[in-house]
């Protein structure tokens, strides 16, 4: 079982990628969040981060769709 969370707010934009913090590390998102998904799902859904040869956030509201993150060191 993943270890979900929040991020409370929408990422903010840094370096021309979105960006959020979760525990004590940056993050960008390398690909853009659907448009299909809910206005604010960044505050109301359940996200976590898997490892699959990169890391990826999942949406629980929508688990078959992986965006592409990368840590910010």
């Amino acid at each position: 079982m993943q270890h979900s969370f929040r991020m409370s707010s929408l990422p903010s934009m840094y370096d021309g990628y979105p960006r959020f913090a979760y525990g004590g590390y940056s993050f960008l998102l390398v690909d853009p969040f659907p448009g299909t998904w809910a206005a604010n799902w960044y505050d109301s859904d359940n996200l976590y981060i898997t490892y699959n040869n990169g890391y990826y956030l999942y949406d629980s509201r929508y688990p078959s769709v992986g965006l592409a993150i990368t840590v910010v060191l």
